[in-house]
């Protein structure tokens, strides 16, 4: 399977005391603390505004849970390391299942709804959800077809979020 070769291959990364740093503190913001932090600076930094914003992150993040959780349930893949003794788990896993990688959907749906609101953002928000999904692979706890797989099911929940909230479009 070449999703393994990939996985195998990107997992050696880690054996590089620094890569394994910035991937393993990547996926830890990206564990919720990163977008946490986003919400409560846009309320910081532009009031009722921001809330909005915010509240409009925090329920495409609910739908997003629901929908990553259930579909784990129903797929139950095994994670990379726990299927190719070479491939090492660099952190703990946060759940038993591989597909999709939930870091990933919440960083594409969290990066795609701010970008609708705040489309400067975009300078930190692309990067850091890039590095997310990488660190995802990198570290062992998926596939890169976990990752694709939950960036368009991420793009998809947040198109039909922006939709269904007047005012609010990634297209201006």
């Amino acid at each position: 399977m070449q999703d393994a070769g990939w996985c195998l291959r990107s997992n050696g990364l880690c054996a590089h005391r620094g890569a394994l740093r910035f991937f393993a503190a990547i996926s830890r913001l990206g564990d919720g603390l990163f977008w946490y932090a986003l919400m409560l600076a846009l309320v910081a930094v532009d009031g009722l505004h921001g809330l909005r914003v915010s509240a409009h992150l925090a329920a495409t993040g609910l739908a997003t849970l629901l929908l990553y959780k259930s579909l784990k349930r129903w797929t139950r893949r095994p994670r990379p390391f726990a299927r190719d003794g070479r491939i090492r788990a660099w952190v703990a896993p946060l759940d038993e299942f591989s597909f999709p990688s939930g870091h990933t959907l919440h960083a594409v749906a969290f990066t795609l709804v701010a970008l609708a609101y705040y489309p400067l953002l975009a300078w930190l928000l692309v990067p850091f959800s890039a590095s997310v999904a990488a660190s995802r692979v990198v570290l062992g706890l998926h596939y890169p077809s976990d990752v694709l797989a939950a960036t368009a099911i991420g793009s998809t929940l947040a198109g039909v979020s922006l939709w269904l909230v007047p005012g609010a479009t990634l297209l201006g």
